[in-house]
């Protein structure tokens, strides 16, 4: 177990970077939207709450950009980053497989995160493994979204192929 490049993940914060890639890839939309069959609502750049722990409901109005903006670093750090912190405890981790960790838990929420193989490998020092893991993520409401071609899901699979390389390069 190599820990070159790695530091507790208590200090670990959301940067500039990690809600760039974030917003990158959510997009915007100023009213909710339900991104993927049997997703919930979402707004913003994948907002799924608000930061008073409201849910995004379908009928909630449209938002600017510079909210949506307010609304992805603040979900990001307060719910995301706390998630992952708090699941690893003291663990060594580098700041790549941080901003991996922080978008897989926005995406697929904090429970997945704490009870995914992610979690667990790199808890127990088992890095590359954990980047391995991000594969297992392959599915939306019952669909292999790594089927070739798809037009229900591509990205979500495209996305675990992104956190995978990523995390793969720094091991």
């Amino acid at each position: 177990m190599s820990t070159v490049g790695r530091v507790p993940v208590m200090t670990l914060k959301v940067t500039a970077a990690i809600v760039a890639g974030w917003i990158a890839y959510e997009g915007f939309s100023a009213g909710p939207i339900i991104p993927t069959k049997g997703d919930v609502p979402t707004i913003g750049h994948g907002s799924t709450h608000y930061e008073s722990g409201a849910r995004v409901t379908m009928a909630d109005p449209p938002i600017t950009r510079q909210r949506a903006h307010e609304l992805a670093v603040n979900l990001l750090e307060q719910t995301y980053a706390k998630c992952v912190r708090d699941s690893l405890g003291d663990t060594p981790i580098h700041p790549v497989e941080f901003a991996q960790a922080v978008d897989f838990a926005g995406q697929f929420g904090c429970y997945r995160w704490k009870q995914s193989s992610m979690a667990s490998e790199t808890k127990a020092g088992n890095y590359a493994q954990a980047c391995d893991a991000y594969l297992l993520y392959r599915f939306a409401a019952g669909f292999d979204c790594s089927t070739p071609g798809n037009k229900r899901c591509g990205g979500v699979w495209t996305r675990q192929l992104e956190r995978h390389q990523k995390c793969e390069a720094v091991q």
